[in-house]
Formats: structure tokens, sequence, C-alpha cells
């Protein structure tokens, strides 16, 4: 028994270094065949108590490994998360718009291009001119996803989040205010709203920023029509000239009380 005894320590120290050899060695996912294989060789040839402790071993070795992709593989896809296109795939028309918004507002092509792809899928769906969206995310935050007015207006359509928060239901919840897409949808809806109640684009306008047709808009209204105009300029292939980015002087009120039990966020 003794002599068995000193047989087996060896060939468990023996074993202990070729494992810790080939887990060294092993640092990809092509060698698990291979590791598989090994263990089953010494599984044939050593003491059952040693091939649990290689089988144990194994599995804890395996689950690093597969922590360790998971976590790659959440890095190296983080940029299909990201609200960004190839302007050069977009149409003419989409591609003229993205870069002459590009320029004038100093933000990046890419995610303006996502931006002005999904208006113009956005106005099909809703019969807005998706230049006109534009025009209201132009002048409400200036293309940022971030951006926040004193009255709690958040997004880049500047939406009240907490009077059409169930909006944002399908979204998630509230939080989804700052996700371009998630703001974008829910804001057209709301400016959709409004211009079918009001029963004209500039009504619509004026009830959007949460004017009353007695109360004046600080001039929201000719501020986005004006900027409407340029894009329509643009989508048709004209040369705009444009001047600094405007800065946003907004009403009160903007949508505090306008359309807060109408129906549910966009299809």
């Amino acid at each position: 028994m003794p002599h068995w005894n000193n047989i087996t320590l060896c060939l468990r120290r023996v074993t202990g270094w070729v494992t810790k050899a080939i887990f060294e060695l092993t640092h990809n996912s092509f060698a698990l065949v291979g590791v598989t294989v090994v263990f089953a060789a010494m599984a044939m040839m050593v003491h059952p108590e040693l091939r649990q402790l290689g089988e144990v071993r194994l599995f804890a070795w395996l689950q690093e490994r597969q922590l360790e992709f998971t976590g790659l593989a959440s890095d190296l896809f983080a940029s299909d998360r990201a609200t960004a296109s190839d302007p050069d795939e977009l149409p003419r028309q989409q591609a003229a718009v993205a870069f002459w918004l590009s320029k004038k507002y100093r933000i990046a092509p890419e995610p303006l291009s996502a931006l002005v792809a999904e208006a113009y899928t956005l106005g099909h769906r809703s019969r807005l001119d998706p230049t006109l969206i534009l025009a209201v995310m132009a002048i409400e935050s200036g293309f940022n996803p971030f951006a926040q007015s004193t009255e709690g207006a958040q997004g880049l359509m500047q939406v009240m989040t907490h009077v059409h928060g169930d909006k944002y239901q399908s979204f998630g919840g509230k939080f989804a205010a700052f996700d371009p897409l998630a703001n974008l949808r829910v804001g057209v809806k709301v400016l959709q709203d409004c211009v079918r109640v009001a029963g004209s684009v500039e009504g619509g306008l004026k009830s959007y920023v949460g004017a009353s047709n007695s109360d004046g808009d600080g001039g929201y209204t000719v501020r986005v029509l004006t900027e409407y105009g340029r894009l329509q300029s643009v989508a048709q292939g004209r040369t705009v000239a444009f001047v600094d980015p405007p800065l946003v002087n907004r009403p009160v009120l903007h949508n505090a009380t306008v359309l807060a039990d109408s129906a549910p966020g966009p299809q």
C-alpha cells in the first residue's frame, strides 16, 4: 500500500503539472476540444480521484473562459448599440440633409445619419414631413440627446417626461427619454397628436411648445418653420447657407399640459 500511495502521489503531481501547463497554453476557445481529449485520456490512465480533480479544474476553467468571452463579446459588439450609420449609405436626399445638419450644428454625421433615416421612417408613418421633424429637433435641442430644460423637457425632442411617461413604457421606462431613437419616436407621436388636434402645422407647433392660442410662443413656431424651410430646400438639392446654431429659448410650459392623456407611444 505505501508503494501504491507513492505512485498515486507522483501521478497526482505530474497530472497537476500537465494540467497547469495546459491551462497556460490553452487561451482560446478553439482548444477546448483538445483539452477535453487530454483529460479523457488521463482519466483512463490514473486513479479515479485524479480524474475527479481534473474534472473540477476543467469545469472551473471553462467557467472563467466563458465569463472572459462574454465580457469580450460585449465590448466587441458595443458598436451595435450606438446610434450611428454611414451617411454614404443613405439615399441622396437624406444624405444631403444629414451633412448639412452636421456642419451647421457641429454634430458628427454618423449619428445624425441615423436620426435622419429614422425621421424619414417616422415621417412616413405619421404623415409628417421628415424635415419638419428634424427642424423641431434642431430648435428644441440642437441634436443633444441629453439636453434638459429648466422646466424638465428632456432629450432630442424635449418631451416632458413626467407628462408623457406612459409613452416610454414600451421602451423600458422613463430613462429611455435619453435614448435618441426612443425620444425621437415619442416626440414624433406627441407632435403628430398636436398637429392632428390643432388642425395645422402652425397650431400643432404652438401646442407642442405648450403655448395656447392666446399666448405667445416666444418665436418658437417661426424659428421651427424657418428651419423647416431651409431643410426642405436642402432636401431638394439646393445650396442653403447657414448661420451659427440658434440658442434654444423655450417658453415656460413646453408641452407640459398638452395631450397628457393621448394615446400610447408610436406604432
